[in-house]
């Protein structure tokens, strides 16, 4: 009776937990899965060796039930160590990984016992044995605090220690009472591994609520960030005469390593920064908001590039700590019709002039590498009405297609000579569009995007 009524419990505690965990996809849920798995298995053997349940089976299972039955003395220890093993750290880890191995070999050649002679009692006598041992060094961490914290992840280790505590002396009290003749009900092996389930159950809830409230926490300050981010950048383009400017910002995470800014000083004249810093996320994030305190202490000099792109290398080196960061400036003074450009490994400035496309590079060293480089070349060009300037990141020209190609400079220029005559906030949206064409619909960004766009009138 107790293996008709604990035994589809267990499974159906079993496969609801899978289930659950199978829907909700959330990061740590997959101990769920090997509880649930632990679960079904210890109740499909309890219905294995039912006198009463193997009756009402089909002829065909009724035959292969001996054999069912001796494999499913094998099979519940190992999602019950993989269990374990999702919640544990180090040295810990590594031995149950080599139990798990351990138990494989033995459960083939248990098995293989069965089949060929009928029997494999007397390495089960020694299985148990193994089984015991790892237990009692299971129960041993959750029981010591230093342990415990040193080699497993557990928000709370008093429920599990009282679980495996109970499951402990019941197995005990089983196994003494079979020394002495006397047989224990067996409701009590089925009550014993519910609590030491149960309590595993709770302790893996407990883990994945916090998770989740470190991901909730996590979120909450990555908005806060992607905020701040977006008060350091423009929040609007300069209104100057004879120049129409667009500019298009497009993030691949919450926040980005790209940035860029104005210097406008008159009605006439103006600079244009746009930096790279390499990678992306959070520590890109906070170089590009150093990058906006930098920009303030060359305000003085934005009227040459290459001194501007000293004083940023200065500034900025000192703080990177090794991550290198690219730049560009246009300076653009509309009176005297002159643009002058510099950069720091950066892709090169785009001038579409009279029908024709320049490719302007004018590089020195990334930010990063030498606090003291001052060989910023400056490049000085003429500027005339229908010249059209482009500034970008290298997240134009690096996204790819289903085949791994690069959507590359080439279309990039393409997409400068098809579209002369529009409007620089259009010309934007045209060429991100492009861009969006290009990638596979179901492929997300893949670097962050900054373009500017200027047009002489």
């Amino acid at each position: 009776m107790a293996d008709i009524i604990f035994g589809p419990v267990f499974v159906f505690i079993g496969l609801t937990a899978c289930a659950i965990a199978g829907i909700s996809q959330r990061s740590g849920t997959r101990i769920f899965v090997w509880l649930g798995i632990w679960s079904a298995l210890y109740g499909a053997s309890q219905l294995s060796r039912s006198l009463v349940f193997l009756p009402l089976l089909p002829r065909w299972f009724q035959s292969s039930a001996p054999y069912a039955s001796a494999v499913m003395t094998f099979l519940p220890v190992f999602p019950s160590m993989l269990s374990f093993r999702e919640l544990s750290l180090g040295k810990l880890r590594f031995l149950l990984h080599a139990f798990i191995l351990a138990e494989l070999a033995i459960g083939v050649v248990g098995s293989a016992l069965f089949i060929i002679a009928g029997s494999s009692a007397r390495l089960m006598f020694y299985d148990q044995l193994f089984r015991a041992g790892i237990f009692i060094v299971l129960t041993s961490v959750v029981a010591v605090p230093r342990l415990c914290s040193k080699y497993l992840v557990l928000p709370d280790r008093g429920v599990l220690a009282a679980g495996m505590l109970v499951f402990t002396v019941e197995a005990l009290c089983n196994n003494l009472s079979h020394t002495l003749g006397y047989k224990a009900p067996r409701a009590l092996d089925d009550l014993g591994f519910a609590c030491l389930l149960f309590s595993f159950a709770y302790v893996a809830l407990q883990s994945v609520l916090a998770n989740e409230r470190r991901l909730f926490s996590v979120e909450r300050e990555l908005s806060v960030a992607c905020e701040i981010q977006k008060s350091i950048l423009p929040s609007s383009v300069p209104e100057l005469e004879h120049l129409r400017i667009s500019a298009a910002y497009r993030p691949m995470t919450a926040v980005a390593g790209d940035f860029y800014d104005f210097i406008a000083v008159d009605q006439n004249r103006a600079g244009f920064l746009v930096a790279d810093v390499c990678g992306h996320g959070v520590p890109a994030a906070l170089i590009a908001s150093m990058i906006k305190v930098a920009v303030q202490t060359v305000v003085g000099c934005a009227n040459d590039p290459g001194a501007v792109m000293r004083g940023l290398n200065r500034v900025l080196s000192r703080l990177l700590r090794g991550q290198l960061t690219s730049a560009a400036y246009l300076w653009l003074d509309t009176e005297n019709r002159r643009a002058e450009y510099s950069a720091a490994g950066h892709p090169p400035l785009l001038l579409w002039r009279q029908g024709e496309l320049e490719r302007i590079e004018s590089n020195g060293l990334l930010f990063g590498i030498m606090p003291e480089y001052e060989a910023y070349p400056v490049c000085t060009m003429p500027i005339a009405p229908g010249d059209r300037f482009l500034l970008y990141t290298d997240g134009v020209t690096e996204p790819e297609n289903a085949n791994g190609e690069s959507f590359g400079d080439k279309r990039l220029e393409q997409v400068v000579r098809c579209h002369p005559s529009c409007q620089p906030a259009e010309f934007s949206d045209r060429l991100l569009d492009e861009l969006r064409l290009w990638q596979p619909p179901s492929s997300p960004q893949q670097d962050d995007i900054t373009l500017i766009v200027i047009d002489a009138v």
